[in-house]
């Protein structure tokens, strides 16, 4: 029997919570609302996505690009475009975003969708999976799971895939595909191959300060790669359940690597080419990933809406001032293999429009609007 003292106790508790919960939907709408013209999630999103659409794919436009197919940066814009789609309610995007699968799907087009086991191919599987969330259609889960299977055919004696580098762009690559199968099916299968390579890639790469080196023999905190690591932890603990026993690491790892990152922030809302190098440049593609995840965690509760919220916001921003008339951005380090060598990093080239580049931007977008 219920007690009116333990009633007037539930309902007091019941309130805080309400109270709580309102104090930090408050918090975030006001560092991810209230916009500047132009600046908006929903207004960027569709922009970006609309660049992405009319592009062909590398293996369309460059003959000698023909037999390696669709590339990574391809597939994380469109993963991106395809959430913008969605959270927009944008069913002209949505639909022409599906037509460039179905033709891709189609011989001698499917061509493109390369069966070569590495990290960098296998991720193509977020696009179809991603398509299969939103319309149910299965012949886009049997591309995707196919994809997500063939990586786990022959893991290491540790369970891992042997697609693994330990680079760590791999914490994106390998988590997404994986993490997007467990969405489709409901199958925890996935979702523990993801826990488990983010919990030896944490093991072996987070370095005491939170941050990253690009591989075990290149002492360097490059941005993207960074990225990677930060956006892949992120859309990881979206879909990881609360009592996996692998959780509370991989939310140490992240939590860890987030309060780093907000050490180095720039002035301009950005992160350096090399995070901790103040004579690198601002570079656009690490930044978009942070902001991904950071805004992720800010949305899920996971970090303080107050510090997080304020340098999410400025790296939106920052990323918004450096679109051109056409939805490109600038400042996009062009694509890295490691090298144990500073000047290699410090010295890459800066592209605009690189994929590289829009994809978190679109990334971030959804994140906002999610």
């Amino acid at each position: 029997m219920i007690t009116k003292h333990r009633t007037h106790v539930l309902l007091g508790t019941l309130a805080v919570l309400v109270s709580l919960t309102w104090a930090l939907i408050a918090r975030q709408q006001e560092e991810f609302g209230n916009w500047p013209e132009g600046a908006s999630p929903q207004v960027v999103g569709k922009r970006v996505a609309e660049n992405f659409i009319v592009r062909p794919f590398r293996a369309q436009s460059d003959p000698s690009k023909a037999k390696a197919g669709i590339i990574y940066p391809e597939v994380c814009a469109w993963y991106g475009a395809l959430t913008v789609a969605q959270l927009t309610k944008d069913e002209s995007l949505q639909a022409r975003l599906l037509r460039k699968l179905d033709q891709l799907m189609t011989p001698p087009d499917s061509g493109m969708i390369s069966q070569n086991p590495h990290v960098d191919f296998r991720v193509f599987g977020i696009v179809p999976l991603e398509a299969y969330l939103q319309t149910r259609a299965v012949k886009y889960l049997d591309l995707g799971i196919g994809l997500a299977d063939r990586q786990w055919e022959e893991p290491t004696p540790d369970g891992i895939t042997r697609e693994a580098r330990y680079w760590i762009d791999d914490m994106f690559m390998i988590t997404a595909v994986q993490v997007q199968a467990g969405r489709a099916t409901g199958d925890l299968k996935y979702i523990d191959r993801a826990a488990l390579t983010m919990n030896a890639y944490l093991d072996k790469l987070q370095q005491p300060n939170g941050l990253f080196f690009h591989a075990l023999d290149t002492p360097f905190y490059w941005s993207r790669g960074n990225g990677w690591v930060a956006a892949g932890m992120a859309e990881l603990l979206r879909s990881l359940p609360q009592d996996h026993p692998k959780r509370e690491r991989i939310m140490a790892g992240y939590v860890k690597m987030m309060a780093a990152l907000l050490q180095y922030q720039g002035e301009d809302g950005l992160w350096r080419q090399l995070i901790d190098r103040p004579e690198s440049w601002s570079e656009t593609s690490g930044t978009g990933m942070f902001t991904f995840a950071m805004v992720t965690g800010v949305k899920n509760g996971w970090l303080g809406a107050k510090s997080y919220g304020k340098a999410a916001r400025a790296a939106w921003l920052g990323l918004v001032k450096r679109l051109d008339k056409d939805a490109n951005v600038s400042d996009v380090c062009a694509g890295t293999n490691k090298l144990n060598d500073l000047d290699y990093y410090l010295n890459r080239p800066r592209m605009s429009g690189d994929l590289h580049g829009q994809a978190p931007i679109l990334w971030s977008a959804g994140a906002l609007m999610r």
